[in-house]
């Protein structure tokens, strides 16, 4: 691709000091240079949005509104071309690629038609007090590479909704999308309400710890999430972790086998696995085991594992080698444990394409079930008493999401009150709406997405407690 790729800063397209290739995942080549920002250009950004911040909040609410509404219609004028470029430095098959581009639509506008009014929480006896949300002022997004715009998204559009300006800093391996969406902001919001600064994971640190941004919206692993906190701590700023996940499904023994091992197979290979909610861990009634295990092979034996960009391509490649590398590793360490089903190697072609795994016969203990494995390996237990195989699930050190799957609606919902995470589905998945919040527990995250309960987030409560003047 000959396009130039430019950060945002203060309003103007800018080269930055220096360039970085930027991998297609199903060559293994570089297909594209990003440009990259150094301190002095995060510092310029961050003086830019600080220096927008208190006309940007005096905006009445339906202006800024109409802004992002704007965004929004104008990134679906482009769904094509933001979907092929996605798809290039993802690895998505283009599909997927083109939903993740519409659910960014969605949430932008989702954001747009949110209010927040104040909340009288007293008026008796001329006492008057009333809790209003006022802005944080400068918030910083950081997010990974597997759904790099609409994670974005779904933090700018509660960051510019509640009166905030934003710094974005999107991951190295997947920066070209944010860029491109910085060149549709950067003819429709003010100067310095929206910055871009890319890197090659040098500028973190020097984001979480600025005392001149107030928030920071991070989503990424766990490990990385530890050292975001412990670096923000240092001004108390605002925090908001969507970390990693471990989710298990479980599987009542009311369904029919195969019919749920499609549900639970879509669940674990959408976007090559690599979903911090995607079903990570099966936990299935004995009696139909080795049904469903042979269900969920014949359908990984038929997945179409290609470039995304192809036709047909149902399974894309991982989108990095260090995961790629991970991943084969975590196989083989299972092959040793248990029975691999189908796939098991990576394929003998360029790329970082990794065949739908399918591993059963495993302990609880083993590293594929304990770990976020974040690709298209699924293990699947079994089990035979569901008060036992519910401790089993929320024995993790994470709690993003879960799913629960039975024909007995009320019995699976009871099953799905007794799992210990921030959401868990019902014979469903990935049912993400801009207007539900959204949470991690335990070492899953901090703080809401979506919802009021994410506008929220980017907010800080003002008290005011009033009473007549009284003489002396």
């Amino acid at each position: 691709m000959d396009h130039e790729y430019r950060l945002l800063i203060d309003g103007e397209l800018v080269p930055g000091v220096s360039a970085f290739d930027v991998v297609n995942p199903a060559t293994g080549a570089a297909f594209a240079s990003a440009p990259k920002a150094d301190e002095a250009m995060l510092e310029r950004a961050v003086a830019a949005a600080k220096r927008a911040q208190p006309a940007w909040s005096a905006l009445p609410v339906d202006e800024r509104a109409a802004l992002v509404n704007k965004l929004a219609d104008t990134l679906e004028a482009r769904i094509g071309e933001f979907a092929s470029l996605l798809t290039a430095e993802q690895g998505k098959p283009l599909d997927q690629a083109g939903y993740e581009i519409m659910g960014s639509v969605f949430t932008l506008r989702g954001f747009a038609a949110m209010r927040i009014e104040p909340k009288v929480l007293k008026d008796e006896g001329g006492n008057r007090v009333v809790e209003h949300r006022t802005p944080l002022g400068v918030v910083a997004s950081i997010t990974p590479w597997n759904f790099p715009v609409i994670l974005l998204m779904n933090k700018l559009g509660p960051a510019l909704m509640t009166g905030n300006t934003m710094i974005a800093k999107p991951a190295p391996t997947t920066p070209l999308t944010t860029l491109l969406f910085g060149e549709l902001a950067q003819a429709i919001l003010p100067p310095g309400v929206f910055n871009i600064v890319c890197d090659q994971n040098e500028l973190g640190a020097l984001i979480t710890g600025h005392p001149d941004i107030a928030k920071v919206a991070f989503t990424g692993s766990t490990a990385t999430g530890k050292k975001v906190m412990a670096s923000s701590a240092s001004t108390v700023k605002r925090v908001t972790l969507e970390l990693g996940g471990n989710d298990a499904a479980i599987v009542m023994d009311d369904v029919d086998a195969k019919q749920a091992a499609k549900k639970v197979y879509q669940g674990a290979m959408t976007n090559a696995g690599q979903i911090c909610v995607a079903i990570k861990r099966a936990y299935v009634p004995t009696p139909m085991y080795d049904e469903f295990c042979d269900e969920l092979a014949r359908l990984a034996n038929e997945a179409i594992v290609d470039d995304g960009a192809k036709q047909g391509t149902t399974i894309g490649p991982v989108q990095n080698k260090m995961q790629f590398d991970k991943v084969n590793a975590l196989i083989e360490d299972a092959r040793s444990r248990g029975t691999v089903m189908t796939g098991g190697a990576p394929l003998d072609r360029a790329g970082y394409f990794i065949p739908p795994t399918i591993v059963r016969d495993l302990d609880d203990d083993a590293p594929l079930v304990r770990e976020e494995q974040f690709g298209p390996v699924l293990p699947v237990l079994k089990y035979d008493d569901i008060e036992d195989v519910i401790a089993r699930a929320n024995d993790s050190e994470y709690g993003l999401g879960g799913t629960v799957w039975g024909k007995d609606l009320a019995r699976a919902t009871d099953v799905a009150m007794k799992i210990d995470t921030g959401t868990v589905w019902v014979n469903q998945h990935l049912a993400i709406d801009a207007n539900i919040p959204f949470r991690g527990v335990k070492q899953s995250g901090l703080g809401a997405e979506l919802g009021e309960a994410g506008l929220l987030e980017y907010t800080q409560a003002h008290i005011v407690n009033s009473v007549e003047f009284a003489d002396a």
